[in-house]
């Protein structure tokens, strides 16, 4: 922009210092030299205009890369997601696979692979129920899906919501046996609380309110920084 404005300075002065030279050029000539002048200066226009246009052109077409960019960073994001789950399963398909095998090897009952996709499918439906209120087919599912994958990472979870769609369904030692089940046999889980807390619930339901006051006082104490254990102080309290 600095050139055009130094290029529109220098034609005003010859327009302006004509008069100054007529001894110097006729008419004719200064008219040329004019005309000269002023294509000379159209053409240093539409060149700068092309080049800002060039330069507004490369500008956009760099915002398009960066937001091409960043959505194959999104798309590379989530195939390695899904990636890692896919290895995850295929592990824990081959781990399972070789654990049956030893089993067989040493005498223990035969059964076949275990498929992950259906030991997750089996276990969203069973949760499906009882999110829809179906609590005696959830409870059942959970049953079914407790015996066919003993050896599930679902199984806490699954004997957790198995012990809750039974208290819904009235079945309370059912239910006590499903949580004892967690309380017992993985006491780290991040279930762990509630089930007991479904404990002292079952409890109270049987109308054992002593049994169920020792069970909320060890909930508070085994896990004193859950939200169980916050229920647990509320039902002291009152």
């Amino acid at each position: 922009m600095a050139g055009l404005r130094r290029l529109s300075i220098a034609v005003l002065a010859l327009a302006a210092s004509l008069p100054a030279q007529a001894g110097l050029f006729d008419d004719t000539e200064a008219r040329k030299e004019l005309l000269r002048m002023r294509e000379d200066f159209n053409q240093r226009i539409a060149t700068l205009e092309a080049s800002n246009r060039a330069q507004l052109e490369l500008s956009n077409q760099i915002e398009a890369l960066k937001a091409e960019v960043a959505r194959l960073r999104g798309e590379v994001e989530l195939l390695n997601h899904n990636m890692d789950s896919v290895q995850k399963r295929q592990k824990d398909f081959y781990v399972d696979l070789d654990e049956r095998l030893r089993r067989i090897e040493t005498g223990g009952a035969a059964a076949g692979p275990i498929d992950p996709a259906a030991e997750s499918a089996d276990y969203e439906a069973a949760l499906n129920m009882l999110k829809g209120g179906q609590y005696g087919e959830a409870a059942a599912a959970f049953d079914a899906f407790v015996a066919k994958y003993p050896g599930s990472t679902f199984l806490p979870s699954a004997h957790f919501w198995a012990g809750s769609a039974a208290l819904q369904s009235k079945d309370v030692n059912r239910a006590s046996e499903h949580f004892n089940a967690v309380v017992n046999q993985w006491p780290d889980d991040p279930r762990a609380p509630d089930a007991l807390l479904g404990v002292a619930n079952c409890q109270r339901a049987l109308g054992e309110r002593k049994l169920e006051q020792k069970t909320l006082k060890d909930v508070i104490a085994r896990y004193p920084q859950s939200a169980a254990a916050k229920s647990a102080k509320q039902r002291l309290g009152s």
